[in-house]
């Protein structure tokens, strides 16, 4: 009989990684991601259950607790938090799930010692590695949140010798690894290296500006999927494993993606201290860009898109901020109305996570067909009569085309200047995250359109009903 419930164990293990690989395919496009979160939700609903069907599970009361104290915390969370707070959101869930991580190996170092059995070296690396990867994804993430949340200010925060700081904090991390490793029951050091841990995790993510947060984000998801797969070798579950390698694989994944839509290494996200005060200062003016702004007022603006045969909607941070998501989609649906053919061009990197356009989008119903990403909408805009950008800065500056001495030369942009014209809703002439201006505003065919997103298009809707 017991040989009959492993080997079903074993199976559900198999049929859950199947649906987590699924449900990871699908999540690669808006139009199936739905089904493959839910193929996804079935799949750990299999893991779990096979795993409290172990024998070695003894509490079913506190299980059954944690359950019902989690799934009340995530019902609320999902009813109550906005949309546009989704990128915190995320990050909070990584920071939770490093410190289930860094808990779960702390659990197994106290039990072994509590039993009086001699952690194996196997043990002691795996037990040191879930504690570090946990800690820093703790910590890292909370570090996150707080600035997306503007709890701590999004700027960089660098001082004097911060890498030296660094790498003699982890240095101090490996030697007292290797002590531990040599001497398991120095508990002291335990302790020492699981604080070091969290220590490194501020460090690693204080000196990184607010703008490259999406990048942060999903190299966070990573680390809490490898805490998760180390975690799983430290209580010999196979389900654990294949769960956060998967994790930990597509978020590497993802990051690699992100950081070439910004043309930049991970190392220069992480180390660089971009964004910093003095790089938006240096380089905040208009400089040597030549042209002349030109505003344009909201009834001037329902006319040109009223009468245009193709509109294409870039959404930037600026429509997440005002939440002008469901106006947007109202001013959309008016053109469609009018016969004009409406598209929405959507950059890997806008917003503040990866796919938070999307998200945002998503909530107010825009059809999956309607959005375009970066290498498929680009072709198009030569033959667009109108392209709106709302929110949007450094994603569709030109300079990143011919600018060597920008900071963000080289960076694949939406060419939203090659449109027959381009209308910008923004409050101000505020350069973006870059901290350098844009070239765009001070186009031959680019009118300004100043304003908060929401109202300002909640204006045009309210006249392109009177055309």
């Amino acid at each position: 009989m017991d040989s009959v419930l492993t080997n079903s164990i074993e199976l559900s293990y198999l049929v859950a990684a199947s649906l987590f690989i699924l449900g990871l395919k699908k999540l690669g496009s808006p139009a199936t991601a739905r089904g493959g979160n839910q193929l996804a939700a079935v799949g750990m609903l299999i893991a779990v259950v096979a795993t409290l069907l172990d024998q070695q599970v003894i509490n079913y009361g506190m299980i059954a607790g944690g359950i019902v104290i989690g799934s009340v915390i995530g019902l609320v969370a999902a009813q109550k938090v906005e949309m546009t707070d989704m990128p915190q959101l995320v990050g909070l869930f990584n920071g939770l799930g490093g410190a289930a991580s860094a808990l779960v190996a702390i659990a197994e170092f106290w039990r072994l010692l509590s039993l009086g059995e001699t952690l194996t070296l196997t043990t002691s690396l795996t037990i040191i590695l879930g504690v570090l990867i946990g800690g820093i994804t703790l910590t890292g993430s909370l570090v996150a949140f707080g600035k997306l949340q503007g709890i701590l200010p999004g700027r960089p925060f660098v001082f004097p010798l911060q890498k030296v700081v660094n790498f003699a904090i982890l240095g101090g991390f490996l030697v007292g690894s290797v002590y531990l490793a040599i001497a398991p029951d120095a508990t002291n050091i335990f302790l020492a290296l699981v604080g070091i841990s969290l220590i490194l995790g501020v460090l690693f993510v204080i000196p990184i500006g607010g703008g490259d947060m999406p990048v942060v984000i999903s190299l966070l998801n990573s680390y809490s999927g490898l805490a998760a797969s180390a975690a799983g070798f430290v209580v010999g579950n196979n389900m654990l494993i294949i769960a956060g390698a998967l994790v930990g694989a597509s978020g590497i994944i993802l990051t690699q993606i992100m950081c070439k839509a910004m043309n930049r290494s991970i190392t220069n996200v992480l180390f660089a201290g971009f964004g910093s005060d003095s790089d938006s200062g240096a380089t905040s003016g208009a400089g040597n860009i030549e042209g002349t702004v030109k505003s344009v007022d909201a009834e001037e603006s329902a006319m040109m898109l009223g009468y245009a045969r193709s509109v294409v909607i870039i959404p930037g941070y600026g429509m997440a901020v005002a939440q002008a998501q469901h106006s947007v989609k109202e001013l959309a649906d008016m053109l469609e109305k009018q016969g004009v053919e409406v598209k929405y061009a959507i950059h890997p990197v806008a917003g503040r996570m990866p796919g938070h356009m999307n998200v945002l989008l998503a909530e107010a119903n825009v059809p999956y067909t309607q959005l375009y990403d970066m290498d498929d909408i680009n072709p198009q805009f030569d033959n667009t009569d109108v392209a709106l950008v709302i929110g949007a800065n450094d994603v569709v500056n030109p300079a990143a085309r011919h600018d060597k001495g920008s900071p963000i030369y080289g960076m694949p942009i939406l060419e939203v200047d090659k449109a027959k014209t381009t209308i910008v809703i923004k409050r101000s002439m505020n350069t973006g995250f870059s901290g350098v201006q844009n070239e765009l505003f001070f186009g031959d065919k680019t009118m300004m359109l100043f304003g908060g997103a929401k109202e300002v298009v909640e204006k045009i809707s309210a006249e392109i009903k009177e055309l």
